[in-house]
């Protein structure tokens, strides 16, 4: 069997599509801002605008010269922006100086279920998600916890958290709680808390990214674990 095909919607960097690819997919990354540094081939262009171009019976051109119809393409990855359903944006509200976002996950599903394709949506605890699973960097050994939710119209399975890992030079995050977690907090700027990029790159598990990328990816061992139950799923 050919490999199958996975286009990342909403793409960034390419931390969930590095770990697509390393499950066995060959991806595809589509954004609306330039992605210099996404690793696979690449179109600058509005997700839910492509998902109407594909439903057309249209093709996109990527930046190796290469077109993808909807019949090329077995599973879609989409992580819209989760700044509207994000815990800062709560206490930026609180104190007036939130931005507008957009709510897109709804209309995102809708053009996902139209496309008759495997699909898998990507965002941040508090979002409204049908039925997801949810992932921690924790699970996968990693220094950073970052809570994750994905639904999907297949069914997949989850792992347990394991935020008893300890790392004896960072500060203790679980701070509501008694125990030994640290971890690293790969958020914001990291200037107050000293640490460098190279500290977040490890603790996520990827070494291409700057640090504002790194702020707003997620590590790609979340989407390997998926990606290989999807891989099983197309083969049986």
């Amino acid at each position: 069997m050919n490999q199958p095909i996975l286009l990342d919607t909403f793409c960034c960097a390419g931390g969930s599509a590095t770990g697509y690819e390393r499950a066995g997919f060959v991806v595809y990354g589509i954004d609306k801002k330039a992605q210099p540094r996404f690793p696979f081939p690449f179109i600058k262009i509005d997700t839910l605008k492509a998902l109407d171009i594909l439903l057309s019976g249209d093709k996109l051109t990527f930046n190796n010269g290469e077109n993808l119809s909807l019949d090329d393409i077995s599973v879609i990855h989409a992580s819209p922006p989760c700044q509207i359903h994000s815990r800062m944006r709560k206490l930026n509200v609180s104190q007036g100086v939130a931005k507008n976002y957009k709510e897109l996950i709804a209309p995102v599903r809708t053009k996902l279920k139209a496309t008759g394709k495997i699909y898998i949506i990507e965002n941040v605890e508090g979002s409204p998600l049908i039925d997801p699973i949810t992932l921690c960097g924790s699970s996968f050994g990693l220094l950073v916890r970052r809570h994750r939710l994905f639904e999907s119209n297949v069914s997949l399975w989850g792992k347990p958290c394991a935020h008893y890992i300890e790392v004896k030079d960072k500060p203790n995050l679980n701070r509501l709680h008694k125990g030994n977690s640290r971890v690293v907090g790969c958020y914001g700027h990291g200037r107050g808390k000293g640490d460098t990029v190279e500290l977040w790159s490890k603790a996520m598990g990827i070494d291409w990214m700057s640090r504002h990328e790194l702020s707003q990816a997620i590590p790609p061992a979340y989407t390997e674990w998926i990606g290989s139950q999807v891989i099983d799923i197309l083969n049986n």
